[in-house]
């Protein structure tokens, strides 16, 4: 939200921010539905109780609960969950190749494939996902201590993202290629066989929704939600868990809908992409990685208004993905990066913007 103002403006930053909320609301109730789904199966194997609505509503009021306390407030269960997670995931990845060891390598391994654009597409989906939190790392790397330098952030990073993720990815793509099976609760719990470990295979999973629901798809919008509408964190962060259930997330994970979710992340896609394109542009090539935070909080400063320069970039940045959707992400980077730096470079009215 502030990083933004130096390319966007004030005024102008609240654009990518809104644009950024929406999958942010959207992944929240869609998450939010998995978690639930796993305690629901938790109980069902346990005890005989099956209630997946009574589940849903009552993981989603938890979870605005935690909301409330913001990222410091739960730190430390951000901390106590990143063991517990890959922990899971080295047991679960283990289980996974013992059981289906033969099938994966028939289906999946010794399978030929090309560099073309069902590859390309397939990564951009999924850079599709991870580029809202690319967008969003100057919310967190702002809370850090001045004494952690750039190489500590990286591996910060680094070490609390890719392993998960690729672990998390691997195990999904080897079940489903030896099973058929997409759903993420029957992916993950058919990789258990023992009924102890399936339940903590399951509190994993509603575990790993919580940890990122609360970083990745509440801070972002409240954030948005403040700056917009003036309003205080708490409050932000309560209206953000509300609209998660209007996102209809039963609707989302039924096996028909894969292919709307895949146009879903393709058409955001055509929006962040452009926007991450402005602000890499702005930062390591125009101020050369040097923010004047004075003006970054000086809203009668240059950075006033809005910057018309990151505005027409993004438009067009968004058009030029919209005709590629397949790879809307890849496609609108370089022509809206590059008209970005061009229009603030000759645009007068975002020579006041410039450092």
């Amino acid at each position: 939200m502030v990083q933004a103002r130096s390319s966007f403006g004030f005024v102008g930053s609240r654009i990518p921010a809104l644009v950024r909320s929406v999958p942010a609301i959207v992944w929240f109730g869609f998450q939010s539905w998995i978690g639930a789904g796993a305690l629901n199966l938790v109980s069902a194997t346990l005890f005989g109780y099956d209630n997946m609505l009574v589940f849903f509503v009552g993981f989603q009021f938890l979870q605005i609960g935690l909301s409330v306390l913001g990222f410091h407030g739960i730190k430390w269960l951000e901390n106590v969950g990143s063991v517990f997670i890959i922990g899971s995931l080295c047991y679960m990845f283990y289980s996974v190749i013992d059981k289906y060891g033969d099938i994966i390598s028939t289906n999946l391994v010794n399978v030929e494939g090309t560099w073309g654009a069902p590859f390309w597409g397939a990564t951009m989906l999924f850079l599709g996902v991870y580029s809202t939190m690319m967008l969003n790392v100057s919310d967190y790397s702002r809370e850090l201590r001045k004494d952690v330098g750039r190489l500590r952030q990286i591996t910060i990073y680094a070490n609390s993202i890719l392993p998960a993720t690729l672990f998390m990815g691997l195990i999904g793509l080897m079940v489903s290629a030896a099973t058929g099976e997409v759903d993420p609760i029957k992916v993950f719990s058919s990789a258990v066989d023992n009924k102890f470990l399936l339940v903590i295979t399951l509190l994993f999973i509603a575990f790993a929704q919580v940890t990122t629901n609360i970083l990745n798809n509440v801070i972002p919008p409240a954030y948005a939600l403040m700056d917009v509408f003036k309003i205080k964190y708490k409050t932000a962060a309560v209206i953000v868990g509300l609209l998660a259930f209007c996102t209809f997330p039963w609707e989302l994970v039924k096996d028909e809908s894969a292919a709307g979710l895949s146009l879903f992340i393709q058409t955001y896609s055509a929006f962040l992409g452009p926007i991450f394109a402005i602000l890499v542009v702005d930062y390591f090539f125009l101020r050369k990685q040097t923010l004047d935070l004075d003006k970054l909080y000086d809203e009668n400063g240059p950075y006033r208004g809005i910057n018309w320069a990151a505005i027409v970039a993004m438009g067009v940045g968004i058009a030029v993905a919209l005709t590629f959707s397949n790879i809307s992400w890849y496609a609108s980077l370089i022509p809206s990066g590059a008209l970005y730096f061009i229009l603030m470079k000759h645009l007068p009215s975002a020579q006041r913007f410039a450092p």
